[in-house]
């Protein structure tokens, strides 16, 4: 076994975004399999490792990278499902780097096609496709574009639990073999498959040649900064989640005082209704008594308030 691990985000972005003859042409492999089509010349345009992650909301190793038709795509692996929702996150990416593109004084039909491209090891969508691209479209599959050439903004998952390993390496497709050779090249050549691969496969032995120029060392160091990176990311996620919880606490007590003060408003209102009421009693007390000394029965009283003789008797009391 190797230390190599090419779901590691530092590893992944060494591997196929250093300034090196190596790394760019493992990138064309790996942006030719997954897009599916001809990549001649790639740039990318963030090689430099991030130094300081400790503030950033969501840690990411991303690889930004410029077609030589302009074309730009924002490459990451993702390694599990967070807490920081996934389904938000990416679109958001994918509209940012889609609106990065200077404008000023062009027509938006100099628009370049943008596309976002992420690795998950994790299942997201219930469908068996290894690849999903998602572009804008209405209810009902309807495009929002009338050509496919015109839609300049994509989203495109690969997610590689979906990838059958036990599959014979012969019938696998160029993206199996290539997810295949990112869970296993720790492997190396202890693997069968990743040994077939390497002696047959020119996009596998291009990758394998840019892993082999890594040192062990270099790898060891890779995984330290890796761990450090998630340690980090868990650490934010779970601020996060606290931050959440004491909103959602702090509205339950603007709650329970709301309640608080509408049982406390509604108490003052029942309060003035009974000493309404109570007024109201003492007046008529008074009426009946002055009735009752002008000589008027208790029965004719009854009858002129609307209220039974017991009723007046309780109100003389």
């Amino acid at each position: 076994m190797r230390s190599a691990n090419l779901l590691n985000d530092f590893a992944f972005k060494y591997v196929f975004g250093e300034d090196c003859k190596e790394a760019n042409d493992a990138l064309k492999s790996l942006l030719t399999v997954f897009l599916e089509r001809k990549v001649n010349k790639v740039v990318v345009k963030n090689s430099e490792m991030v130094k300081d992650y400790s503030k950033m909301k969501s840690p990411r190793l991303d690889l930004l990278v410029e077609f030589d038709d302009q074309t730009m795509v924002d490459l990451e692996m993702q390694l599990r499902q967070t807490k920081d929702n996934l389904m938000n996150r990416f679109p958001y990416y994918s509209a940012r780097l889609h609106g990065s593109q200077d404008m000023e004084g062009k027509s938006y039909s100099q628009l370049k096609e943008t596309i976002v491209m992420i690795f998950f090891n994790v299942n997201i969508f219930e469908n068996d496709n290894i690849c999903n691209t998602f572009r804008y479209k209405c209810d009902g599959d309807l495009p929002f574009v009338k050509e496919e050439k015109e839609d300049r903004m994509k989203l495109r998952t690969i997610e590689m639990p979906k990838v059958d390993l036990n599959k014979p390496l012969e019938v696998m497709n160029e993206q199996e073999k290539m997810i295949y050779y990112f869970l296993n090249c720790h492997k190396g050549m202890e693997d069968s498959k990743i040994k077939m691969m390497i002696e047959s496969d020119e996009v596998i032995q291009m990758l394998e040649k840019r892993v082999e120029t890594i040192s062990d060392d270099r790898w060891k160091k890779i995984i330290e900064d890796f761990q450090k990176l998630h340690e980090n990311e868990e650490r934010i996620e779970l601020q996060l989640e606290l931050e959440e919880l004491q909103k959602a606490k702090e509205k339950v007590r603007k709650a329970q005082e709301d309640v608080r003060k509408q049982v406390e408003e509604a108490d003052k209102k029942v309060e003035d209704a009974n000493r309404q009421i109570e007024q109201m009693n003492q007046v008529m007390k008074q009426g009946i008594k002055a009735m009752l000394a002008n000589g008027m029965s208790l029965e004719l009283i009854s009858k002129s308030l609307s209220k039974s003789e017991d009723e007046i008797m309780e109100l003389l009391k």
